[in-house]
């Protein structure tokens, strides 16, 4: 090796060097977090910014103006207004027709298993703002006979129905679609490394800068109450939605029998089988959130089946058997996944 050579390599070398010293005393970049209230839950968010903006105010506002779109429980909201008119509403706002044309998507997708219609049966089972001690089954099947999504048309600016007692029911996409929102907000702005969590979903993108790694999250172990709580396994995120459902909180005892909110809307009956909990990432947190709540109320022996129509879906299944409890995950996410024993 001639000289030329040994001092090109040499000084490469020493550049490399003087590189890996640089990278080690930059400082960490310094996260931005923000957190609040919204949709009778919190959210927590986790941004880096190069220019140091401080977000809060945009974020509520944008979520005051999902909530005056899509929250039942604001009595003057699009959807309030819906709920109680006999045929025809306008949308005063830009953020109702999303969760409705991504609510038709799914519906059509899951065979029905998810549908917003399904107000007048979360009543009807005491899940709604009247608590009802004895859920009475004539009634519920009444009730059952309006409830379907092929029951309302809707357009850009207005949506109407063809019988007065139909109702929307946004609770299981709202909180997708809210953090949804506030990402296309943190791209609009061009932050490129965030992650949003909204009542336990989100999205993320990027990366966690001041740790150097992948966005991850911990996946609730079904035994959980809301006193002792832990996780049955840790995804890493390479960007997009996740949400998770299950009925391992939200349930009501009637005669010593368990109640789970999660409602077929086919049947018009709480649902009765296996699946404890399905966590789903897709390319939006909509997307996520509709799909787990559909996935929920179908079970894990359908869900598998209907997965094999939708690759761009990864899942993981959390259910019980007669050898305790097992897991279904979908190739796409399994190296992802750290499952605990």
């Amino acid at each position: 090796m001639n000289s030329r050579i040994k001092n090109s390599l040499y000084t490469l070398g020493l550049l490399l060097v003087l590189f890996l010293v640089w990278k080690y005393r930059q400082p960490a970049a310094t996260p931005i977090r923000l957190e609040g209230k919204t949709m009778g839950t919190s959210y927590h968010i986790t941004y880096f910014d190069k220019l140091g903006r401080n977000f809060q105010s945009s974020v509520d506002s944008l979520l005051v103006l999902v909530n005056k779109s899509i929250n039942t429980y604001d009595t003057a909201s699009d959807i309030s207004r819906f709920n109680r008119a006999s045929r025809f509403v306008r949308f005063t706002l830009p953020y109702f027709f999303p969760p409705l044309k991504k609510s038709q998507e799914v519906v059509a997708s899951s065979q029905g298993a998810y549908d917003p219609t399904i107000m007048p049966l979360v009543n009807a089972w005491g899940f709604g703002p009247k608590k009802i001690e004895r859920p009475d089954t004539a009634e519920v099947l009444s009730v059952r006979a309006f409830v379907g999504f092929e029951k309302i048309n809707f357009n850009r600016d207005s949506i109407w129905k063809n019988d007065p007692r139909v109702q929307l029911d946004f609770s299981a996409i709202g909180q997708g679609y809210g953090a949804d929102v506030v990402g296309d907000f943190f791209k609009s702005k061009s932050i490129e490394n965030f992650f949003v969590e909204l009542g336990g979903e989100g999205v993320a993108f990027g990366k966690n800068l001041s740790e150097d790694r992948d966005w991850e999250i911990g996946i609730l172990d079904p035994a959980s109450d809301y006193v002792e709580q832990k996780f049955k396994a840790y995804a890493t995120l390479r960007g997009g939605g996740f949400s998770t459902s299950g009925n391992y909180f939200n349930y009501r005892e009637v005669d010593g029998k368990r109640y789970s909110h999660t409602i077929d809307p086919v049947s018009g009956f709480p649902v009765e089988h296996e699946l404890l909990s399905a966590t789903v990432f897709a390319a939006d947190c909509s997307t996520a959130d509709a799909w787990a709540t559909a996935f929920m109320s179908m079970g894990h022996i359908k869900g598998q089946e209907i997965l094999k129509q939708h690759p761009e879906l990864q899942v993981l299944f959390i259910y019980s058997s007669g050898n305790g409890v097992e897991t279904f995950v979908t190739d796409g996410i399994r190296k992802e996944l750290r499952i605990q024993p």
